[in-house]
């Protein structure tokens, strides 16, 4: 399998493919950083990520995008530019008919370094392990999106038929139609 992982981000949108299954070594294909100045309009720089992102689909053709889920910050500016950058991210896949999967920030480092807290550099020591790479990948949001492509491959499969039992046992549960009643009186 090989998967796209983005680390969303209005300034540094990480960028990373890994291909490989569980149980075996994985590959990294590339990594990278797509930049915007901070300094830019809106507009201008979702743009330049959407044509970062494109190059990247256009280069590794990735049967699957892993993109971090956004989650609630103190500080809304941040979790906007992420989010925006975010969707970005999802259109592009989803205008290609890709796949898309969410892993949020903990869920990554958990499948990476076995807890849901570690920081980035134990986050970026075990990419580099894992990889076998001679140095952790810089900036961060590189290492991040390498990981976030990890966990996917590591737990996809996993949680996608999690998610389809359930769905299925969800299903089953609900009547396609209600009942008919006979009302006599």
């Amino acid at each position: 399998m090989r998967v796209l992982g983005v680390d969303p981000g209005l300034t540094r949108c990480g960028i990373g493919v890994v291909e490989g299954v569980a149980g075996r070594p994985l590959t990294m294909l590339g990594v990278g950083v797509v930049r915007t100045p901070s300094d830019e309009e809106i507009g201008p720089r979702l743009v330049a990520i959407e044509r970062g992102i494109e190059a990247w689909l256009d280069e590794h053709r990735p049967e699957l995008v892993a993109v971090e889920r956004v989650f609630a910050q103190h500080n809304v500016r941040t979790v906007m530019g992420t989010a925006q950058a975010s969707a970005v991210a999802m259109l592009c896949a989803a205008r290609r008919g890709i796949p898309v999967t969410l892993h949020t920030p903990s869920e990554v480092k958990a499948a990476i370094t076995g807890s849901g807290r570690a920081d980035k550099a134990q986050v970026g020591a075990m990419v580099t392990r894992l990889l076998r790479l001679s140095a952790p990948p810089k900036p961060a949001d590189a290492a991040d999106a390498l990981a976030l492509a990890i966990c996917h491959i590591w737990r996809g499969p996993t949680t996608n038929r999690l998610q389809q039992a359930h769905a299925a046992a969800r299903a089953s549960r609900i009547p396609t139609s209600p009942p008919v009643r006979k009302v006599t009186r």
